[in-house]
């Protein structure tokens, strides 16, 4: 079972299939997904998304959170660590970190929050010795965000015939309590 993590503003907590209309909403918006994907995703698509979310930690111990207002429960996007064996030269080394936040949400820092305690969580929990990050690299929001938590050494790289800039981060080692 994911654990459940807790910023200032923030509760990230496991997705589940009531998560459904918000998944589904999220990826329909056009300002959300205009760096990430060709089009707005269908609802057919964003269910398959959901459970490869839920799949992720079944199968290799670490996944997708649901980012969800603090005081309110209220859905704000996603965010999380990922394998997903992609194609690509030279390959992807360690977990791969991803965020998205509803367009209402952007902005506010909410990405770097929510993604720096998942990095902290992943430090402590996972043997990995680094993960990496992958967008568009027209997309100046997501590269601050992934700037902002440590993540450099920039190379470009080609994902589905798109330009895709990689980034990598190495893993901080943290004395546990």
């Amino acid at each position: 079972m994911p654990p459940i993590l807790h910023t200032d503003r923030l509760i990230l907590r496991p997705h589940d299939v009531d998560d459904f209309a918000a998944v589904a909403a999220l990826w329909a918006e056009p300002e959300v997904i205009r760096h990430i994907l060709p089009a707005p995703a269908t609802p057919e698509e964003s269910w398959s998304r959901l459970l490869r979310y839920m799949g992720h930690w079944q199968a290799v111990g670490y996944g997708y959170w649901v980012i969800a207002d603090r005081d309110n429960g209220v859905f704000l996007g996603e965010a999380g660590l990922a394998n997903y064996r992609r194609s690509m030269n030279p390959p992807l080394s360690g977990p791969e970190a991803g965020w998205v936040l509803t367009a209402g949400a952007h902005g506010r820092g909410l990405a770097t929050e929510a993604v720096g305690a998942i990095l902290t969580w992943a430090d402590r929990s996972l043997t990995a010795p680094e993960t990496c990050c992958i967008f568009d690299p027209a997309h100046d929001r997501s590269l601050r965000v992934a700037q902002k938590l440590g993540y450099d050494r920039p190379a470009m790289s080609s994902y589905k015939g798109n330009p895709t800039l990689v980034l990598r981060r190495g893993r901080a080692l943290l004395s546990c309590p």
